[in-house]
């Protein structure tokens, strides 16, 4: 292989990542075009919460995923971040569960 061989494959593979990180950016502009959107129908507190969340959900996803290089991490990474989701899912349940039983808690 030459270098020039060499340079022309590496000009092509920053294209490529420019190129989706283009795409990235656009759905990220049109899902935030999406949140405004909804804010302004008249939906119930319910319903508004649950598209607010799910958009943001795709939205964080789309930056973890590509804007932080984990879509091409290795399967510990993923692993270590579905532990991390677990216990921050459960931290946040903690509150509800003791609220709304009394358990663990003593008067």
């Amino acid at each position: 292989m030459t270098s020039d061989h060499i340079t022309v494959d590496h000009a092509a593979d920053i294209d490529r990542q420019v190129r989706v990180y283009v795409v990235v950016f656009v759905a990220l502009l049109a899902l935030t075009l999406v949140t405004v959107a909804v804010s302004y129908l008249d939906l119930p507190p319910a319903m508004a919460i649950a598209v607010a969340l799910l958009v943001a959900t795709v939205k964080g996803s789309l930056v973890a995923c590509y804007f932080m290089h984990l879509i091409s991490e290795k399967k510990l990474i993923y692993v270590v971040l579905v532990i991390t989701a677990i216990k921050f899912v459960a931290l946040l349940a903690l509150p509800a569960v003791t609220h709304s039983n009394g358990f663990w808690i003593d008067e």
